[in-house]
């Protein structure tokens, strides 16, 4: 037998021994008349336990691809052909072979408790819906006309709503482009997708922020590419990071989340933010600016993106109306060279032939309307008093347990815990309790961070969360 096992892999070895009886069956290896090797004689010949052996054979059991008998050891399954030649497919094998990777454990263990379970939500990125303008959404879609197809719309988006996000971002972000450089996508993270898979290639390099949100996304891992850290402090990025990033690894392209960032809530100063589009231009490293809460400043007046600084075309500006109007519009964008524009465009009609014309319509819609300004200054108010409900439970339950910067906008508070403590149970601890929240090391960061979001949740619901946490936290003393 030529097979031995991988220790380095990351795939179990009881499931490498299992692929390698299960191939060795259908090449005729070991043949149907005759029992398979016994469990402590393959756990001898290949230098395993035999436990490893015996997961193997019940995940073959499992298939249906072996049978056990007592006293006559285990055999290929008479029924594996069946009277059609059928066979139950391996579906673990094709799961954990596929090139596009799940979600974090812990991302995905997030993610189901607040699909079924009544928890307090500090965790989730959405808007609660109180947040949300139904009442002008409602008015659209009750008492005007749909002006557009239902048939397949232009690959890059309605024409229309181009038209109108061009007007929306030179008067709300002082960004100069046409329709024919913006792309209509399924929210900022279809627009990531798109980026990653179009323009980059297995085994180039990117820089992205420390901690930061993309850390969370696998997008990178199943493109091949490999990501390096710009360590974010209170001001965000050092721009001279890059420099030494760049010598070092010839990254291609630079990630960055620079106004109201997640998870930090940091707001990237104005001269590093033009220190970096120096730096940029001078290397030739295209940037990519996702944008979500450039909108929603408390106190710190309009805020100037990236692109709005950008003059030689290097950003890729992305945005979405999740953060600020619904999240279940679906409506994101991306702003750049009329060329990566169309290459982008054509991937996305691979995908889903185009962006759905009915909420294409109400976008639209809505952000010409005059209810549009009102409903920003709405929603920038009310996060600011859920901003402060958060800073002033934070510091009420925890006082001198807890340090933090009071973000200036946005929805997320980023949140050091002072003493050592175990970040499962910490989480665990919290979930009994009714209160979740996201571990920093999800994002990159080291232990004892956390990140707050206080979107979701009105004030009273936000005090006792952070009074449930508290409780939790205590436990563990």
């Amino acid at each position: 037998m030529d097979w031995k096992p991988d220790r380095k892999s990351k795939t179990p070895i009881y499931k490498q021994l299992a692929m390698y009886i299960e191939n060795g069956i259908a090449d005729g290896t070991f043949p149907p008349d005759k029992p398979l090797p016994s469990e402590r004689g393959l756990a001898k010949q290949f230098d395993i336990n035999r436990s490893t052996v015996v997961a193997a054979y019940d995940e073959l059991e499992s298939n249906g691809i072996v049978e056990r008998n007592r006293g006559s050891g285990t055999m290929v399954s008479k029924d594996i052909w069946g009277m059609a030649k059928r066979r139950i497919p391996s579906w673990n094998r094709y799961i954990e072979a596929g090139s596009f990777l799940p979600n974090l454990p812990v991302t995905q263990r997030i993610h189901k408790e607040l699909a079924e379970t009544k928890l307090i939500n500090l965790a989730s990125g959405e808007l609660s819906q109180d947040l949300f303008p139904l009442a002008s959404l409602r008015e659209i879609t009750s008492n005007r006309s749909f002006i557009g197809t239902l048939g397949y719309d232009h690959p890059q988006g309605n024409e229309i709503l181009r038209k109108t996000l061009t007007d929306h971002v030179k008067k709300f972000r002082d960004i100069e482009t046409s329709p024919s450089s913006i792309l209509i996508t399924s929210g900022a993270q279809q627009a990531l997708h798109l980026v990653v898979q179009c323009l980059l290639k297995p085994g180039d390099s990117v820089a992205i922020e420390d901690p930061s949100y993309h850390y969370s996304l696998p997008i990178f891992k199943s493109a091949g590419v490999k990501t390096y850290y710009l360590k974010t402090g209170k001001d965000g990025i050092n721009p001279d990071d890059i420099i030494a990033l760049y010598k070092k690894h010839r990254i291609k392209m630079i990630f960055l989340n620079p106004i109201f960032q997640n998870p930090t809530g940091t707001l990237l100063p104005e001269d590093r933010r033009r220190k970096i589009l120096e730096l940029s231009s001078e290397y030739g490293i295209p940037l990519v600016e996702d944008d979500p809460y450039s909108l929603t400043p408390f106190t710190c007046g309009k805020m100037k993106t990236l692109k709005s600084l950008d003059r030689n075309g290097i950003v890729l500006y992305i945005s979405s109306l999740t953060k600020i109007v619904a999240s279940g519009l679906r409506i994101g964008w991306i702003i750049g060279p009329r060329s990566v524009i169309e290459r982008l465009s054509d991937a996305k009609q691979q995908v889903d032939f185009g962006h759905g014309s009915y909420s294409q319509w109400i976008a639209n819609d809505f952000i010409e309307s005059a209810g549009f300004e009102s409903h920003l200054k709405f929603l920038t108010r009310h996060l600011e008093q859920r901003r402060n409900s958060i800073v002033s439970s934070l510091n009420h339950f925890l006082k001198d347990q807890v340090e933090f910067s009071t973000p200036q906008g946005g929805i997320h508070l980023w949140c050091r815990i002072k003493k050592e403590h175990n970040e499962n149970q910490l989480l665990e601890e919290s979930i009994k309790r009714g209160v979740i929240y996201v571990p920093g090391t999800t994002m990159g960061a080291e232990k004892g961070f956390v990140r707050f979001t206080f979107g979701r949740e009105n004030e009273e619901r936000i005090h006792e969360g952070i009074k449930r946490f508290a409780e939790a936290l205590k436990t563990l003393e």
